[in-house]
């Protein structure tokens, strides 16, 4: 016959709680890890060239995409470095969310097919030290998840070098 002391319960417990936060903390760990590797660039450095210009420099993911932290109008967003966009193109969720006003209704070719998006004007896109203002943007709102593709709107006023597995985006002195 075994005791029931409530020594042997309160040990049990406190082992059991050990063990929960343990995996707990393994999960979370694991789960940053997964995110670093999806986004490796997560808010990038603020960095100048010695003539002033404005510069990111960017490391593919494993899928070979360039993802990276910036903002829009003040709001951090995840940008996906898209340059076969024509403009930079926000999910419908995410739009809601940056309080942005939907505008003209247009037809546009996407690789899934044509589609209706809507035209807004963006006050500020921030990629690291690199800042554009009045960007020509579109809300997407058959777009599902919460990455925005940072297109030609934005990427059309910078100097892009990709060497290896790493993109620099330069903005030149004003």
């Amino acid at each position: 016959m075994t005791s029931h002391r409530p020594g042997n319960k309160i040990s049990q417990i406190m082992v059991s709680l050990a063990w929960i936060s343990f995996l707990a903390m393994l999960v979370i760990g694991f789960d940053r890890y997964l995110e670093k590797r999806t986004n490796p660039n997560e808010r990038p450095a603020l960095a100048y060239t010695a003539e002033g210009a404005a510069e990111v420099v960017l490391v593919q993911n494993r899928q070979g995409h360039y993802i990276a932290d910036g903002k829009i109008n003040g709001h951090w967003v995840t940008f996906i470095i898209d340059t076969g966009a024509t403009s930079l193109s926000i999910p419908g969720n995410v739009a809601k969310a940056l309080n942005l006003t939907e505008g003209r209704a247009e037809r546009t070719r996407t690789a899934n097919g044509d589609i209706m998006v809507y035209s807004t004007r963006l006050d500020t896109v921030k990629l690291g030290s690199i800042e554009l203002r009045n960007i020509a943007a579109h809300i997407n709102p058959h777009m599902a998840g919460d990455q925005v593709l940072l297109g030609m709107s934005f990427l059309k006023h910078l100097e892009l070098l990709q060497k290896d597995k790493q993109l620099t985006v330069r903005q030149s002195p004003r």
